[in-house]
């Protein structure tokens, strides 16, 4: 679709063009006592179903920036660990529809949304409006593998940014560049404990010092409706010379 819309658009306006492409609707996420109205694709799987039917024999975007992944609530619920917000600037990674980086706002971070697609900056905006944190939160185009923001953040986040391995060492490199020099700046990543990282972890250790946590939750199976217990890694990385 060729259509396109600016960013800094009205809310009402964004959620028209964004209803112009998808079928959406709000859903309540709470996190710790805090509650967020959050702009959800109302059925993924039938979006699929679509997507699939239309693209004959092409390649298939999958709209993964939609899906409010287990590692980014578990990402959430971390942030008090943190400490507080007031006057210290937050950038996530791959934010998709914003989730961790929204309730950091509502902590007090000064926070900075980033993806690569247009529709997660779109729904990550529509979220930061709804919610009524325009004035701690905001969305840019950044791709983690290669771009520069030539600012640097107290706290950076990433919720399964270690997806690909290729991705790696731009990875790394963006976060020696954008993480605050001081000593108490972190960066903290999450990931499915299942998804290998080993080589990451190798590289990043070069410049960080690593703090592992292994954290479980329970995650229905649409199978049989049972809670399957599962398990995420949290990585906090502080540069080597304050660790």
């Amino acid at each position: 679709m060729s259509r396109t819309i600016s960013l800094d658009a009205p809310l009402d306006e964004l959620l028209d063009f964004a209803r112009s492409r998808y079928d959406v609707r709000f859903e309540p996420v709470a996190v710790a006592g805090e509650s967020l109205e959050i702009l959800q694709i109302a059925d993924i799987e039938a979006l699929i179903d679509r997507l699939v039917q239309t693209a004959g024999q092409g390649p298939i975007e999958l709209p993964y920036w939609a899906k409010i992944w287990p590692a980014a609530m578990l990402l959430a619920h971390f942030l008090p660990h943190l400490g507080p917000g007031e006057d210290r600037s937050l950038l996530e990674l791959g934010a998709g529809v914003g989730v961790c980086g929204l309730f950091a706002a509502r902590r007090g971070f000064r926070v900075l949304l980033t993806d690569i697609h247009p529709d997660a900056l779109l729904f990550s905006r529509i979220n930061i409006l709804q919610n009524g944190l325009a004035d701690r939160a905001d969305v840019a185009r950044a791709d983690f593998s290669a771009d520069r923001l030539e600012r640097r953040f107290d706290v950076v986040l990433g919720a399964e940014v270690l997806y690909l391995q290729d991705l790696y060492r731009g990875l790394s490199k963006f976060l020696v560049a954008h993480l605050s020099l001081d000593p108490a700046a972190e960066a903290v990543l999450v990931k499915d404990y299942s998804r290998q990282a080993g080589r990451f972890m190798a590289l990043a250790e070069k410049e960080f010092h690593i703090a592992e946590r292994v954290v479980g939750y329970k995650e229905s199976n649409p199978a049989d409706g049972e809670p399957e217990r599962k398990l995420c890694q949290i990585f906090r990385l502080r540069h080597r010379k304050h660790a």
